[in-house]
């Protein structure tokens, strides 16, 4: 290999004069790898250095526990250089905003920043396997990428609810889009300092509220990154927030469904959809289809009878509530005045750590409560504290009593900081930008719909053959948020490079459901990722395997 020496600000380092499978060219760190990393220590204005250390090879680890399936997993990563820093707040109030870059030895010339989840507050490390990777690939950090992530300007701290940070407008601010691309110009200065240019190929990789965090960028900064993958992604924030507290509301008293119900409710929806495809699978493949056809009304109770295998009154409105559109008394950012009701399928997907179907993230193992209790849903633990802490922001407020019109300006403040439904991705698609949105069909932290409308909104907005050009949506019949229920990881990322980079436009995929189990991480069940309005139809053959079924609308 045949490398070149390249002096910058006293340090030496090595570019590899050789390309590798695509177009970005690769570097090296010095042969004093270590010394180059600790000089990047410092920083003489808002942006600090804290420390810079070389870290050894490490090895592939499975967790027998993990907050989602590849949360288990601690993927084996090469030498490279850590670094954590802080850009520090202009309000002395606010906290500063910490972040993690991660330096290759051997660098492809690319970088990857990874989005955030939730309300963020944790430190997003850029050393985990980012949405929806295969558990068996190597890591983007072993595969050469520059990784980083941040806390988004906030840390949550124990025992405190996770919007207590937007009680301070530059803390919200950074949360809503100022910190990613904060982040990404200090990483791509620690890049210019460590290998002696910047990177060729930038990529960003988000899922939830860093999938939103995707789409924001392509939005607001079109110009920051060439490909952009968004899963599951919480746009339309306002409306999801409030849909939440409504969902969570309409179970304070009688509506309140027991995991046992959850059962019945899935088992139903299965025994009325299951077989629309051609298979017996299990599986909802048209889960749109499905909405329209299964009716919560067949599980009444009959007169005067309750109890685990039926649904009173009280429990049907509440599940009709769930599937309506929430409806606003004005309009939002971007012309919006409602959010898309959730789906059905996936209703009883057991938890895999804190996440799962109705269970986690509607209707928890008790009753909504005020203030939220660690047993209630996640839908109303979040929403009910973003109504507290960040529209009325009083957090004693009794939500049982809010009313959106009574604050309006906050709403309209937070929509157009939070919304990331912005259709018109001209900038990003004139730099040669590309996007993947990734929706999941059995998804009840943030409703499918959602993603689906936006992307025909983008296409209303700039026309498909337009947005073909630079876009994709795939969805994927039941997956719960997390990648939980049916087969869900697909290499996104060796996708959108190979798209970017070699101009491969992606047609329709596979996702496959695998054994959290090293080294083999066997493949249980596959499936076609179908280009939405797309679904899988079955023809022949196992239906483990995707190549016994075919996308069609």
């Amino acid at each position: 290999m045949m490398r070149k020496a390249v002096t910058l600000c006293g340090w030496l380092v090595g570019a590899v004069a050789v390309m590798d499978a695509s177009t970005a060219a690769a570097a090296t760190l010095a042969e004093d790898a270590e010394t180059v990393c600790k000089g990047l220590v410092g920083g003489d204005d808002a942006v600090k250095i804290d420390s810079a250390s070389l870290q050894a090879p490490s090895q592939l680890a499975v967790a027998e526990r993990g907050p989602t399936p590849s949360g288990r997993i601690t993927p084996a990563n090469p030498r490279f250089c850590k670094v954590l820093g802080h850009i520090d707040p202009t309000d002395p109030k606010a906290p500063p905003i910490r972040f993690q870059v991660n330096l290759p030895v051997e660098w492809n010339g690319r970088s990857l920043q990874y989005g955030g989840g939730g309300f963020n507050g944790v430190l997003i490390t850029g050393l985990a396997l980012p949405p929806a990777y295969p558990f068996d690939k190597p890591s983007p950090l072993a595969r050469g990428f520059v990784t980083y992530g941040t806390d988004s300007g906030h840390e949550t701290k124990r025992g405190e609810p996770p919007q207590v940070f937007a009680l301070n407008d530059e803390a919200f601010e950074n949360f809503a889009h100022r910190a990613y691309k904060k982040v990404r110009d200090a990483a791509v200065g620690l890049m210019q300092r460590a290998y002696g240019r910047k990177p060729e190929k930038m990529y960003f990789m988000g899922s939830s509220e860093g999938g939103r965090e995707g789409l924001t960028m392509a939005q607001r900064y079109p110009d920051d990154f060439d490909g952009i993958f968004a899963r599951v992604p919480v746009i339309n924030w306002v409306g999801l927030q409030h849909a939440g507290t409504r969902s969570g509301l309409v179970t304070m008293g009688e509506g309140w469904i027991n995991p046992a119900q959850v059962k019945l409710v899935g088992e139903a929806v299965r025994a009325a959809c299951d077989k629309a495809d051609g298979s017996d699978d299990a599986l909802v493949q048209d889960p749109v289809g499905c909405k329209a056809a299964f009716k919560v009304e067949t599980l009444r109770c009959a007169a005067g009878q309750s109890g685990d295998q039926c649904l009173t009154d009280a429990q049907i409105k509440a599940v009709n509530t769930l599937h309506a559109t929430y409806k606003f008394p004005f309009v939002l950012a971007n012309g919006l005045d409602d959010y898309p009701g959730w789906g059905v399928s996936g209703e009883d997907i057991p938890a895999v750590g804190p996440t799962g179907g109705w269970v986690s993230w509607w209707l928890g193992t008790a009753p909504p409560a005020q203030p939220p209790a660690p047993n209630n849903g996640i839908a109303w633990i979040y929403g009910a504290g973003g109504i507290q802490y960040v529209f009325a922001r009083d957090p004693k407020l009794d939500v049982t009593t809010y009313k959106p019109e009574q604050h309006k300006a906050r709403l309209l403040e937070v929509s157009s900081l939070m919304d990331s439904t912005d259709p018109d991705l001209s900038r990003f698609r004139a730099r040669g930008g590309r996007l993947i949105v990734l929706e999941h069909m059995a998804d009840y932290a943030q409703s499918p719909y959602a993603g689906i409308r936006y992307f025909e909104t983008v296409e209303r907005k700039m026309g498909k053959a337009e947005t073909a050009e630079f876009a994709r949506l795939y969805t994927a019949p039941g997956v719960d948020h997390v990648g939980s229920g049916a087969p869900a990881n697909v290499d996104m990322l060796s996708v959108l490079v190979d798209w970017v980079e070699n101009g491969k436009a992606p047609g329709d995929l596979v996702v496959a459901e695998q054994k959290v189990e090293a080294p083999s991480f066997a493949t249980l069940r596959a499936l076609p990722l179908c280009r939405w309005p797309a679904w899988p139809h079955y023809k022949n053959g196992p239906v483990t395997e995707a190549s016994s079924f075919t996308c069609a609308p």
